[in-house]
């Protein structure tokens, strides 16, 4: 591969976590192929995170209040001139191979992206996969495969997947120029499958490359189970399902948003779920307009639903997934 083909430029949204942002720019100055660019894009912090990642030859756009991560990731996108670019979370740390072994995957499968094996950096589970490819379902919830299960063989294996966890992953510049910039209408949550599924519409594809690891602290901007968080997926769900979901699903849109609210009234998020689904339905038809019907997308679909099935039987059900093939055979 010609040198100029394999330049990678990382992009970098942050807010606040100052000591995890510097944890992830120095494992991004031990990469055996460093990134030409690095570009930290500050959400409004308070904490001298903007001020930590100058000093790590970074490129720093400063904002001056948080516009959420679609919107902080766009504006460093604008920026960068590489052949690929990766978006990686402030809570992350990479393997020193992750970029090499990603840019090489990417290219030697002609693939629009790759992701890695992202494991938990949290104390007591280092041997926990915290997510590796996105699947998303017909009825617009989706499984961050592996996430909360042990490592094992079954997450060591390559493969080609249509929907990428913007965790940290690298993506060919020009689906960027191709098909747009992230949905700044979503802020935070559920964004990068919303753009992943334009580019599944496209009959576009990426690859999971195991080999490459990194370690996510997980859920640091908003705590996990927020109502914060609850309430913006629980709203971006519907706008998912709105953008890219056929009409003829729109039946498991109803019944899979209905089982996700059980889930949420079980952990005391109930009025988060509802405030989320009750925006999404005053903005559904404004939403909907613009949701062609894509058989390439629904294809994708299909295809995740089979290996979420498949990986839940292997490595033991959720509940919620439990009940969701048995409501959708």
């Amino acid at each position: 591969m010609p040198a100029d083909a394999a330049k990678v430029a990382i992009v970098v949204p942050t807010w606040n976590r100052r000591d995890d942002l510097v944890r992830l720019l120095a494992s991004l100055g031990e990469q055996t192929r460093p990134a030409e660019q690095v570009v930290v894009v500050d959400n409004g912090s308070t904490d001298g995170s903007a001020e930590a990642a100058s000093q790590y030859n970074s490129q720093v756009i400063r904002l001056p209040v948080n516009r959420g991560f679609a919107a902080a990731v766009n504006e460093g996108l604008r920026v960068v001139r590489t052949p690929w670019v990766g978006v990686v979370n402030n809570d992350v740390t990479l393997s020193p191979d992750y970029l090499q072994l990603m840019v090489e995957a990417a290219s030697a499968s002609d693939a629009a992206f790759a992701v890695g094996r992202i494991m938990s950096a949290k104390p007591g589970m280092r041997n926990t996969v915290d997510g590796t490819f996105d699947l998303l379902t017909r009825s617009g919830c989706a499984w961050r495969a592996g996430h909360h299960r042990r490592d094992s063989p079954t997450w060591r294996t390559r493969r080609m997947v249509h929907f990428a966890p913007m965790t940290a992953a690298v993506f060919r510049s020009s689906v960027f120029e191709e098909f747009g910039l992230l949905d700044e209408e979503f802020e935070s949550y559920l964004e990068d499958l919303e753009f992943s599924a334009r580019l599944a519409r496209a009959g576009l594809v990426g690859v999971y490359v195991p080999e490459a690891m990194a370690w996510h602290g997980g859920s640091s901007t908003l705590g996990a189970g927020s109502p914060a968080m609850i309430r913006l997926i629980s709203r971006n769900q519907m706008l998912l399902a709105a953008r890219h979901l056929p009409t003829r699903c729109l039946w498991r849109v109803f019944a899979g948003q209905l089982l996700w609210g059980v889930l949420a009234l079980r952990c005391g998020a109930g009025r988060a779920w509802l405030g989320g689904k009750w925006v999404g339905l005053r903005n559904w038809r404004r939403w909907r307009s613009r949701a062609p019907n894509s058989e390439a997308l629904l294809r994708a679909l299909k295809s995740c639903e089979a290996d979420l099935r498949q990986l839940q039987e292997q490595t033991g059900w959720d509940p919620f997934w439990r009940w969701y093939f048995r409501l959708m055979p």
